[in-house]
């Protein structure tokens, strides 16, 4: 092999170092190359931000509104319980207070008559035990001292008792009393005697407050809400159940003599009130006009959870 001169040895170096150098810018390039674009993310816009905040204040103040309606309802609700419970505590102690007076200022005729004056106030203060009873037994179950057994009720079951709880009442009248037995397989979430006790004493209200006619109770199914509407219909005024708030308010001007201390209506009603809505129900007065305006009938609604399985 012939040895190459210096003239070949001169191109041999230039042609390997431009071999070189283009694998290195080749090489350079690959590394130094961006990566790939990424989509680019979507940016809100200042006026789309606007609108989730108004949402978000829009549903707050809604809340707040509702909190607000609910306290205020709320408010009204324990301060005319507790004025009537005031009322109906003040009757028949008045009236004992004054039974007592007559007999410590000697306006007795004879001890026979002393005697008498002193049954009347014992009865009356036996009778007044009882109506703190009943107020009592509402108070605690609201306060959560005696606790409600929620469960599912067959409700032609309770509408079977409260018939036997009443058609005597209502026999004694002269009223008459249907109570249409609803579907078998209807069942609702309550605590049986309190709701019981609220069927019974919508019934015997009406029987009290008439001199004749006919109540009639009814349940219907609302399967949009979830509840079922049990209905007391009755013919007493219409005057009397003009708006649910004036029955409430009715019977503040009994006589305070009265030895008779039984809970009025307007009472009985808020008691009701009390115990349907501790079972999640709803108690509503409504009146219901017929064709003749002699034939109006008045609507006591008594909503109630459906249960169902």
């Amino acid at each position: 092999m012939a040895l190459m001169g210096w003239s070949d040895l001169i191109y041999l170096g230039i042609g390997l170092g431009l071999g070189l150098g283009s694998n290195y810018i080749r090489r350079g390039r690959q590394k130094s190359a961006p990566p790939p674009e990424a989509e680019p993310r979507h940016q809100p816009t200042p006026q789309e931000v606007d609108l989730k905040q108004f949402d978000a204040l829009s549903e707050q103040l809604k809340q707040t509104q509702l909190a607000y309606q609910m306290a205020s309802e709320m408010s009204q609700f324990k301060a005319g319980f507790l004025a009537r419970t005031s009322h109906e505590l003040r009757s028949p102690l008045s009236s004992t207070i004054g039974t007592l007076q007559l007999i410590l200022s000697d306006l007795c005729d004879d001890p026979a008559e002393e005697r008498e004056f002193v049954e009347q106030a014992h009865a009356g203060a036996l009778r007044l035990v009882k109506l703190i009873d009943e107020i009592v037994f509402v108070a605690k179950t609201e306060h959560g001292t005696d606790k409600m057994d929620i469960e599912p009720i067959q409700l032609a079951k309770l509408f079977d008792e409260v018939d036997d709880l009443t058609y005597l009442q209502a026999a004694n009248r002269s009223i008459r009393l249907e109570i249409s037995p609803p579907d078998p397989e209807i069942y609702v979430l309550a605590d049986w005697p309190r709701f019981r006790q609220v069927l019974v004493n919508l019934v015997d209200t009406a029987i009290a407050q008439m001199e004749e006619g006919s109540i009639r109770v009814s349940a219907q199914i609302a399967p949009e809400s979830g509840y079922v509407h049990i209905w007391v219909d009755d013919q007493r005024s219409v005057s009397a159940w003009s708006e649910s708030w004036d029955l409430l308010k009715q019977d503040l001007d009994v006589d305070t003599k009265s030895s008779d201390a039984k809970v009025s209506s307007g009472m009985r009603l808020l008691m009701d009130q009390t115990l349907l809505s501790l079972m999640n129900g709803k108690l509503e007065v409504l009146a219901v006009p017929a064709e003749s305006e002699d034939a109006n009938f008045n609507r006591t609604q008594c909503s109630i959870p459906l249960a169902t399985f």
